[in-house]
């Protein structure tokens, strides 16, 4: 399996990309195609006292980068031999089986539907995170950055898609589907969350989806539903809230003890459930979020994306690649028409 990476994505490219590629590489077996500027990439590896590009490991020049503040539109049209839109066009080439990149979350998307494509029906590719509950269970948001502006019918696909990934990756056997709102009751919101609910509740009348209603921010880390639906811009928020949060947390815990000698004494005994709480909540062991409705895997690392956290987007990438929920997306989308047809 290859995969391609640009190197010259994140707030720590290259040498954030490079490390983790070999990495990965060591781990998972997987082969591995940097892409970016040779140079950098190759001082990269001189500072690790690495001389020769090691095993699993291959590289393509790549002239240009795609600047975190440039208009999407503009640098898939004009900066064709970026590492972002040169690594895009050879997954859709086939040259690889999936492709990852920390840079531009606009520039990615735009890229990945005008170059990879989307899957046949979507009418958008969102962001789909999946993040730990209460419940011990794990929740689906979509949209969490792809789409900062959403129709109601852009929401109402989004239900049908997360429902379908929380099935196939989540083992969910009938996902609650909750649509983010300011409350519970169905006439709360905007017109986009009213209009959006209206449609989820026919959906779920159809049998196309278990909608459950609105569901407010402070009951999605409880595991109120399997899948969040949202507006990027309204997701994304409540992701970085929920790890904000997260972050908040971890430090009082780690201060509370430090205090004194009996509470570091404490520390020992709980040291592994301390270690397994943080590894839980740490965006690193993700590794990224995929684009849900893109052809082939394309994932998203974090901006701020450091070795550990790229080594594991390659994992998820690989992992992506052999469940191809594209293919089955697009079945089932086929399915749902066929039946939402019959039934009219």
């Amino acid at each position: 399996m290859k995969i391609i990476l640009d190197a010259m994505g994140g707030d720590n490219a290259p040498m954030a990309p490079v490390m983790g590629a070999i990495q990965a590489a060591k781990d998972f077996g997987a082969e591995i195609t940097l892409i970016g500027r040779g140079e950098e990439i190759l001082q990269a590896l001189r500072e690790q006292g690495i001389e020769t590009l090691p095993k699993g490991i291959e590289m393509v020049h790549a002239d240009e980068v795609v600047d975190i503040h440039e208009d999407p539109a503009a640098a898939v049209r004009k900066k064709k031999n970026s590492s972002m839109m040169l690594g895009l066009k050879m997954l859709a080439d086939g040259e690889g089986d999936a492709f990852i990149s920390a840079g531009s979350t606009g520039a990615l998307l735009s890229g990945a539907t005008l170059i990879v494509k989307r899957v046949k029906g979507i009418r958008r590719a969102a962001m789909g995170p999946v993040m730990p509950n209460k419940a011990g269970t794990k929740t689906v948001f979509l949209d969490c950055g792809a789409n900062a502006e959403c129709t109601p019918e852009f929401l109402l696909q989004f239900g049908i898609v997360g429902s379908l990934y929380a099935k196939k990756y989540l083992g969910v056997e009938n996902p609650k589907v909750g649509l983010l709102n300011i409350g519970a009751e169905d006439t709360k919101g905007t017109p986009l969350q009213k209009e959006a609910y209206a449609l989820l509740q026919e959906a779920s009348e159809k049998g196309l989806i278990n909608f459950v209603g609105n569901t407010e921010a402070r009951d999605v880390p409880l595991g109120a539903v399997d899948v969040v639906v949202c507006d990027g811009f309204s997701g994304n928020v409540l992701l970085k809230s929920i790890e904000g949060t997260a972050m908040f947390m971890g430090s009082l815990m780690s201060k509370m003890f430090k205090k004194n000698f009996l509470s570091k004494l404490a520390a020992l005994f709980v040291m592994k459930d301390i270690k397994a709480f943080k590894k839980l909540l740490d965006y690193r062991e993700i590794g990224g979020t995929q684009f849900l409705g893109i052809r082939k895997p394309v994932i998203k690392a974090h901006g701020s994306s450091d070795e550990r956290a790229f080594r594991n987007a390659v994992r998820q990438a690989m992992d992506a690649a052999n469940a191809d929920f594209s293919a089955e997306l697009e079945q089932s989308l086929q399915a749902l028409s066929d039946k939402e047809t019959a039934d009219d």
